[in-house]
């Protein structure tokens, strides 16, 4: 890596293992995917260029995350998808409902990062390094050090709130006011998954314990459920979405808190996950961009006219049930 601040031994570093390949992937295939399908539902719009300018400034800062190999250059990216994702979720700024969401996201997910800033420089220095893949190697030390319990404290905080976990769910269905290819992307592919990837990339140096795994199973348990009953009062198509995504990243935070086997179904349904919900926010946007209509209990007899959007909505729901030979299976089956 290239000298970043000399003076605080910092570099601009890059790793590539197999959790920041999986995440790397994700990032740029299904973000080119939604760029695709940003081209189609929004193409018309008069500020489609800067629309696009941004998602592709959130995919560079995201792609820059999941490979950074320093903890200080991770945060200034983890802080870059805060910074574009309130400008995405706030596009249609006319309307009041949309800034608003796009401030909540911001405070919340801001608030974390100040959080996630403090737990990330004590862990440097109390594994005397700011390098990731030396950090991966240190986790006896950390656990025995001092401040184990601060830096647990204030990183789950961080990827608590980046992942909406409660209580800091609240923010997620609110942002659903964005265009439908940011909720595609961002709120089922990439951004909330961060939170996720962090934990999942740490849990070498901050794992094995009580506290980590009690902390994980009872926050990722408790934002399951409360993600799952939000889903069935729901009746907009988009905020139903949402909130099995808050659900989902709650029992991806569970697993994770499982121990090895939890991991790796964890990896595996957050895979799955973001391939069937991103599927599933494009037919909301395509519905809404051909009817009009955010209310699903106000559509029906639609799979006449609309046969793709209706083969595409009947594939992702079946995955998201877990019906083989589907990928959504392979995820479910690994949490049993």
């Amino acid at each position: 890596g290239h000298a970043w601040v000399p003076g605080l031994d910092l570099h601009l570093a890059w790793r590539l293992d197999g959790l920041s390949l999986l995440m790397a992937l994700l990032v740029t295939g299904v973000g080119s995917l939604i760029c695709l399908f940003a081209g189609g539902t929004m193409g018309s719009h008069p500020r489609f260029g800067g629309f696009l300018r941004g998602l592709l400034a959130f995919m560079a800062a995201m792609l820059g995350l999941v490979i950074a190999d320093d903890l200080i250059l991770l945060f200034a990216f983890w802080e870059l998808t805060s910074i574009t994702s309130f400008l995405l979720i706030g596009f249609h700024r006319e309307r009041a409902a949309a800034r608003a969401a796009a401030l909540r996201a911001l405070l919340v997910t801001g608030a974390g990062g100040l959080a996630l800033l403090a737990g990330l420089v004590l862990l440097g220095v109390a594994a005397d390094t700011f390098r990731v893949s030396e950090l991966l190697t240190r986790g006896e030390l950390v656990r025995a050090h001092a401040w184990y319990p601060a830096i647990l404290t204030l990183v789950c905080l961080g990827c608590f709130t980046k992942s909406a976990q409660v209580p800091f769910h609240f923010w997620l269905p609110g942002a659903m006011e964005a265009p439908a290819p940011v909720s595609a992307y961002l709120h089922s592919s990439t951004m909330v998954k961060a939170g996720v990837f962090l934990l999942a990339l740490l849990t070498p140096v901050l794992g094995g314990t009580p506290a980590w795994e009690w902390t994980l199973k009872i926050v990722g348990a408790t934002t399951m459920l409360v993600g799952a009953l939000g889903a069935l009062r729901a009746t907009k198509l988009k905020k139903i979405l949402a909130c099995t995504t808050v659900s989902a990243l709650g029992t991806m935070v569970m697993l994770l808190g499982l121990g090895v086997p939890g991991d790796a179904a964890a990896m595996t349904f957050l895979l799955a996950h973001a391939l069937y919900k991103g599927s599933l926010f494009m037919v909301a946007g395509v519905l809404e961009a051909r009817t009009g209509e955010k209310d699903a209990e106000r559509l029906g007899g639609l799979a006449r006219r609309m046969p793709v959007t209706f083969a595409a909505a009947v594939l992702a729901g079946l995955s998201l049930a877990g019906i083989p030979p589907l990928f959504g299976f392979a995820g479910k089956y690994l949490m049993k």
